[in-house]
């Protein structure tokens, strides 16, 4: 039952993952810093903040409670990433150390209590809070791309007015499940 769990996890923390990386993609470097207002996030910002999360919650996750003495999370939500490159190599270094923690996790270890700000866990739940907040703060990284964008936008699913279309292609490949 873990092992399918963490399969089953992994492919949505990927699919996030990716959504972040081909909203990058779409984007010029001075859009990754732009705020809407002085009390809003950039997307560097965000990234920042999911980088710390991440960092704190899945080191030694099974031996140590996931809010680090460490982290400085106020320090997260200030514009200190300054550049595209800086931003890709702390995405990439908070992904790694979640994939990390993942590919630590044994069948057994299911059964293990994990702490979250001095909250019990189990290992599920744990996984399940932090996917929730993850693709929380990455659905606000694609909607700030896309209000960049604008019209430019390249959707990331099936894009608006295209949904018969996308069906018709569908069914015409006979994928159309009951």
């Amino acid at each position: 039952m873990g092992s399918e769990y963490l399969d089953s996890v992994r492919k949505q923390f990927e699919y996030y993952k990716l959504l972040g990386e081909k909203t990058f993609n779409q984007l010029d470097e001075q859009d990754l810093f732009w705020q809407y207002n002085e009390e809003s996030n950039s997307i560097a910002i965000t990234v920042n903040h999911l980088r710390g999360n991440m960092r704190s919650r899945w080191t030694d996750i099974l031996t140590s409670d996931g809010e680090k003495e460490w982290r400085n999370r106020d320090r997260e939500f200030e514009s200190v990433i300054q550049s595209k490159q800086e931003l890709l190599e702390k995405w990439e270094d908070g992904w790694k150390c979640l994939f990390d923690a993942m590919d630590s996790i044994r069948e057994d270890d299911f059964e293990t209590i994990v702490y979250i700000r001095n909250q019990e866990h189990s290992i599920m739940d744990a996984f399940n809070r932090q996917l929730a907040h993850y693709a929380y703060h990455i659905g606000q990284i694609v909607y700030i791309g896309r209000m960049i964008k604008g019209q430019e936008w390249k959707s990331l699913s099936i894009p608006r007015g295209k949904s018969a279309e996308f069906n018709a292609a569908k069914f015409a490949k006979g994928t159309n499940r009951q």
